[in-house]
């Protein structure tokens, strides 16, 4: 393999770095001046926030791969009692997530 059969990969991989990293750097750079209680910074996370339920709620009600043979329903009550269980332990993400992953797998080994 010769250097003229790897310059497509490099370019690939710089380009690759820096439309991701540049923006990273601004953000850095931006996020340095901003107040903790800033209204723009309370709008970032909310957007932030937005897109990762956005997310989360397209796993959940367009499923793709084997979880999309499991109905709604359990998606639905295993998302909602990891959520009460994440609430009930006072806001413990790794609560929320096991007991969502346990009741969602006896569901589908129920099933």
């Amino acid at each position: 393999m010769t250097a003229a059969d790897l310059w497509p990969y490099a370019v690939i991989l710089f380009a690759g770095w820096f439309a991701t990293d540049l923006w990273r750097w601004l953000g850095v750079i931006a996020g340095n001046r901003l107040a903790e209680g800033s209204e723009a910074l309370n709008w970032v996370r909310a957007v932030a926030t937005a897109l990762v339920m956005a997310v989360t709620a397209k796993l959940i009600v367009f499923p793709t791969g084997s979880l999309a043979d499991s109905p709604l329903w359990l998606r639905l009550a295993a998302a909602g009692l990891g959520f009460v269980a994440f609430l009930a332990t006072g806001q413990r993400v790794i609560v929320g997530v096991v007991v969502s992953l346990a009741l969602l797998s006896f569901g589908l080994a129920a099933l």
